[in-house]
């Protein structure tokens, strides 16, 4: 059973769950997004707009702009699906990312967790984040990544300020500093673990 709760003790949903949508507006949806996809594959972050997505997808722009409202919510709309396979991973999957794991083990998975997503998806994440840069604290993922190590903290450190801790702790892997030290500094998300590791071993002062 999950153990994140909210107030009144009823379970977390995933976030970010896609609405029911007709199939018309399921198919352009797709559409929109592989457009989106193909460009960033081929072209990288800076030429994705929605202009050239609605060009390349073959739909109107006023239509990109209504299903999704912005390049930010394009974008993230990209991750949604690998986003909330990693959601359901650290609510209802096996320990010691899942429940059911002491919860400095879980939060520790969890980190090694985030590196391994953010490094598989940063250029999504950075084009994103470069279309709306502080956009990324108010969305869904964040907030539900942010409510997990809440809890986790909460329990591994009673006396601490789990909310801003928990931001902190967020902190070690944004996607630019994935990308910082794997392409221009050789380092391995690996290594990036391992520093993390040292950084929770750390005796307290």
């Amino acid at each position: 059973m999950r153990d994140e709760r909210n107030t009144d003790g009823t379970e977390l949903a995933l976030a970010g769950q896609p609405p029911l949508e007709r199939s018309d507006a399921a198919r352009n949806r797709q559409r929109i997004l592989d457009a989106a996809a193909q460009l960033l594959a081929e072209k990288g972050p800076e030429a994705v707009t929605m202009n050239v997505v609605a060009q390349l997808a073959g739909i109107g722009v006023g239509t990109v702009y209504r299903r999704f409202g912005d390049l930010t919510q394009l974008l993230l709309a990209l991750l949604d699906h690998r986003e909330r396979q990693f959601q359901q991973a650290f609510l209802s999957g096996p320990m010691p990312l899942g429940p059911g794991a002491p919860p400095r083990d879980r939060l520790r998975a969890f980190l090694h967790a985030l590196v391994d997503h953010v490094a598989e998806h940063q250029t999504v994440m950075l084009a994103a984040e470069a279309a709306s840069p502080l956009a990324r604290y108010t969305t869904g993922p964040y907030l539900a990544w942010h409510l997990h190590v809440s809890m986790l903290v909460r329990r591994i450190w009673p006396d601490a300020d789990a909310g801003v801790m928990a931001n902190l702790l967020l902190s070690l892997c944004p996607p630019s500093l994935i990308r910082h030290l794997t392409a221009r500094q050789g380092i391995t998300p690996e290594q990036i673990r391992m520093s993390i590791d040292q950084l929770l071993d750390a005796p307290p002062r």
